[in-house]
């Protein structure tokens, strides 16, 4: 710290010319935030690259960095290991992590629903027409202890099944799932779009349960499931309120442009290597998926709830750890975003 330029006239010129120095200085850039992914290029993550490309990041006056992960599961474990201060990840993570003495809260909520995709294997469709058909089957997740682990076990307990009544095996998402699906590895998957469309379009793959719609995830697993947001640990939201303040406003812009564009808008300003050769089947994915997304970024006012009973359900320890659901989200930073962003 200088002392105000009105009592620096008794300092030296030299100490005078450095505290002149010093005042006319631009003020120190805050630390990055670093946010991992649980898979970049996924829809249902859109909104972190589209937010980064749209420049809200930087208009903000936030410096943001990405990082990715496949499965969500280890981005929460980078973020429970201090690497990153917050995870683009599914908001199940946050009860889930209540449950074992940590606490965690989305802080912008990107979709209502979960935005996955149960595909089943052509070669089997004949046979697995539904939940109840996994019995003796392999079923695809992205990772053990991933939230396409606990939907497709909460799909399952719905239709009657236990534990060992099936085999889940962590395949990751994109090119690793495709492959597992097409070696015969998997009977049926859980997976999102641009996979989901890129299988449907070659007929690799048939739905089974599409979670991209609201009905479509009443119908899984038995109400909207808020999923896709930013939650990061509660201690740090607690200690750094003005950057988590201009992330979320960042976030909340996104949201509105999202619900304000075209999928063709929005696929404009993607990375071509988010698309590739075949920009078309992109934007018909991205279209598939805009059904998920919150439109300002506020919690589904029922949603919480819905993933503790759903967690419950084949998860006992959620009833003895007696979940807060307040601490598992906060709408207090989109709310304030709101009073601007229209």
């Amino acid at each position: 710290m200088f002392r105000p330029l009105t009592a620096s006239l008794k300092l030296a010129p030299l100490a005078l010319a450095a505290a002149v120095t010093l005042a006319a200085a631009p003020a120190r850039a805050a630390e990055p935030v670093t946010l991992m992914v649980g898979g970049i290029n996924k829809i249902i993550y859109l909104p972190a690259k589209l937010t980064e490309q749209l420049g809200y990041f930087r208009q903000e006056g936030v410096d943001v960095k990405l990082l990715s992960e496949p499965a969500g599961v280890n981005a929460e474990n980078e973020m429970l290991a201090g690497a990153v201060q917050g995870v683009v990840g599914f908001y199940d993570h946050c009860i889930d992590l209540q449950a074992k003495g940590k606490q965690a809260m989305s802080v912008v909520q990107f979709a209502k629903v979960p935005g996955e995709v149960e595909l089943v294997s052509a070669k089997d469709a004949a046979t697995l027409k539904s939940a109840a058909d996994f019995k003796g089957k392999s079923l695809g997740v992205t990772g053990l202890g991933s939230s396409t682990d606990f939907l497709t076990q909460a799909m399952a307990v719905r239709a009657g099944l236990k534990q060992g009544d099936y085999s889940l095996l962590p395949v990751g998402a994109g090119n690793t799932f495709i492959a597992a699906m097409q070696q015969g590895r998997i009977n049926a998957g859980m997976t999102t779009d641009p996979t989901v469309a890129q299988m449907l379009s070659t007929g690799q793959a048939k739905v089974l349960f599409d979670m991209r719609t609201e009905a479509g995830s009443r119908a899984a697993v038995g109400g909207l499931y808020p999923a896709a947001s930013l939650y990061m640990p509660a201690d740090w939201v607690a200690a750094h309120k003005d950057e988590v303040q201009k992330i979320a406003r960042a976030f909340v812009r996104t949201m509105k442009y999202i619900s304000t564009h075209s999928a063709e808008d929005i696929a404009s300003k993607m990375p071509a290597d988010y698309y590739g050769s075949d920009k078309n089947l992109y934007i018909s994915a991205i279209k598939a998926s805009m059904p998920m997304f919150t439109a300002d970024g506020r919690m589904p006012a029922t949603g919480p709830e819905t993933v503790l009973k759903v967690l419950s359900e084949f998860k006992p320890q959620m009833k003895s750890a007696h979940i807060d659901l307040a601490k598992t989200y906060t709408t207090a930073f989109v709310d304030e975003a709101l009073k601007t962003v229209k």
